[in-house]
């Protein structure tokens, strides 16, 4: 855990006094309450947008919980995130109708066009490339969710008029 604190990046939130004081707020607000971690850990994310490893350490620090406790709840819950975010998120469905529909062409026109992997946001902060499980919507595979809009029956051809309202 200390290795983590020690060796804080740039660009983690740690090293902002606001977003680092915001953490504090969520730990000192609710380290006597029942459920600590996770109210802390809602709370940061909602404020900031995630948790990374150091403020993970950092809140388990704080909270006088093991790294494991705080660590196990992040990563059970697929809506923590341990990375920042794009503006915007594109997701793409992984269900079998989708998958079988064409999806991965789609995941890999993406990437191509974007120049990054699922999971990661683009240079500029605007898109983060997501997979996610079955959206419901089987009857219009492939589907893409693109900030909570289902598009469905997507070709890698359409996909860059998808970019393009996005970028927009």
């Amino acid at each position: 855990m200390t290795k983590l604190l020690r060796e804080i990046p740039a660009n983690d939130p740690l090293n902002t006094v606001d977003l680092k004081a915001l953490i504090d707020t969520a730990i000192m607000e609710n380290k006597h309450r029942p459920g600590a971690v996770m109210l802390v850990l809602n709370e940061v994310q909602g404020k900031i947008g995630h948790v990374s490893p150091c403020m993970q350490a950092y809140i388990a620090q704080n909270l006088k919980v093991p790294l494991g406790q705080v660590h196990g709840v992040v990563t059970f819950y697929s809506f923590f995130k341990t990375k920042p975010h794009g503006k915007h998120t594109i997701k793409f469905c992984l269900g079998t109708a989708c998958y079988v529909a064409g999806v991965p062409q789609l995941i890999e026109k993406a990437k191509q066009m974007l120049n990054i992997e699922l999971g990661e946001t683009t240079a500029d902060g605007q898109i983060t490339l997501e997979e996610c499980r079955c959206v419901g919507a089987c009857s219009q595979a492939p589907v893409v969710v693109v900030d909570e809009e289902v598009q469905g029956k997507l070709r890698p051809n359409k996909f860059p008029q998808v970019l393009k309202k996005v970028q927009a």
